[in-house]
């Protein structure tokens, strides 16, 4: 995968469709800030092209038209945990697992 840019390390240019694109990440900022928006604040090398986001919170897969749903929470976080360090909604599946991360 290749770099964007050397100040954003963890950001690729996806190369080819149907890549799937898999972003881990620390849900917030280090003051508590939220990183998970409705919309991107810096410049954009792909537009909605992330299939899925891992945090040390839990796990959101995307979908196209619903937007980010929570499928996998870590142990010892609740949904209202999420939704405060989280700066746009999110619907939760019925299917949400519990998981060591």
């Amino acid at each position: 995968m290749k770099r964007t840019s050397s100040r954003l390390p963890k950001c690729v240019l996806v190369a080819s469709k149907g890549t799937k694109v898999v972003i881990t990440m620390e849900h917030t900022t280090k003051d508590g800030s939220h990183k998970i928006l409705d919309e991107c604040s810096l410049p954009l090398t792909g537009k909605n092209c992330v299939d899925c986001i891992i945090t040390e919170m839990g796990v959101f897969n995307i979908d196209k038209e619903k937007g980010l749903i929570l499928v996998e929470i870590s142990k010892g976080v609740t949904i209202d945990d999420i939704k405060q360090a989280t700066g746009c909604s999110f619907e939760v599946t019925s299917s949400l697992k519990e998981i060591d991360l």
